[in-house]
């Protein structure tokens, strides 16, 4: 079931369009939401949000009319931004139950849900620290807490890696994917992190110049055009070439110990491993081959390009 559904959705900033067209299904899971600067990632965001309104088309978002329970949409979304939003003076958990006090839970209760959402963000002492003392990273991790405090169904974050670490991208990686494989929300990351994206999103939309120009499930959009499997052999790989083309399959040699067979795995593989039966040889990995997801990025960025001309 799709949670938002946009339908031709304009947005106009006096003679500025930010949204042009834009018609949109998004479901659960996680969903990576890619475009350059400018794309209209922001409007988007703010007209899921209802913080700005559509100069025309329609849409809901949840179930609820994007036009007319906009209030009704906020209170069931997390929304984490990607600039800093807190208020000087409190402490790490005062701002997360301030959060919690905003989406009408009570001051005990969000106390206890401030510390809860804490201990899963992995903010130990530093937590009773003045927010304005807190590192890039402990900033991160207080708006994600901040954002998932109040248990929304849908979760949207903005940069939530960036400025981070190695350990701590992976850490809020690894929330992330919790929170939607476990706990089964829906998530939209909003990033420029592409690794990110291939590393936890199920799906990928891109926009570009207020349209969204790609929206496809990840491993759709990553299988390779010319597909093929690259096999790593122990022993030479030329002789096990001329056995693979006798069987039929096209196959180039990359180097002494290692050859690409083209077609689909399905077709392939068993000759694959037939032929290694047969001629004793050693299969040491088998890596299928995948299209880059910057090449799709780019691709599909450079497809508006040419539909704007």
């Amino acid at each position: 079931m799709a949670l938002i559904e946009l339908d031709d959705v304009t947005k106009d900033y006096g003679s500025f369009r930010a949204i042009d067209g834009l018609s949109l299904r998004i479901g659960g899971g996680i969903t990576g939401l890619l475009g350059p600067n400018g794309a209209g990632k922001s409007t988007l965001i703010k007209l899921i949000l209802g913080l700005v309104r559509c100069s025309s088309g329609r849409g809901k978002v949840l179930g609820c009319d994007i036009f007319t329970e906009s209030q009704r949409i906020r209170a069931r979304i997390g929304y984490m931004p990607e600039d800093d939003c807190y208020l000087h003076g409190l402490s790490g958990v005062e701002s997360v139950q301030m959060a919690a006090q905003l989406s009408r839970i009570p001051a005990t209760e969000a106390l206890r849900r401030a510390h809860e959402i804490l201990d899963f963000c992995g903010m130990g002492q530093e937590r009773y620290r003045t927010v304005e003392t807190f590192s890039t990273g402990m900033r991160q991790k207080l708006r994600f807490a901040m954002a998932i405090v109040h248990d929304p169904e849908l979760l949207i974050l903005d940069e939530p890696t960036s400025g981070l670490d190695p350990e701590e991208r992976e850490a809020m990686l690894n929330r992330i994917q919790v929170l939607a494989r476990r706990m089964g929300r829906a998530v939209i990351v909003c990033t420029h992190i592409l690794p990110d994206v291939q590393l936890i999103c199920d799906r990928v939309v891109i926009m570009a110049a207020g349209r969204v120009t790609l929206n496809e499930d990840l491993d759709v959009v990553l299988r390779s055009n010319d597909p093929s499997v690259t096999v790593d052999l122990q022993d030479d790989a030329s002789s096990f070439a001329s056995a693979l083309r006798n069987a039929g399959l096209r196959v180039d040699v990359l180097n002494e110990r290692s050859l690409r067979v083209f077609g689909h795995g399905d077709q392939t593989l068993p000759a694959v491993w037939q032929a290694a039966h047969q001629h004793e040889t050693a299969i040491r990995r088998l890596i299928p081959s995948r299209t880059s997801l910057e090449d799709v990025f780019l691709a599909a960025i450079q497809d508006s390009d040419r539909a704007d001309s």
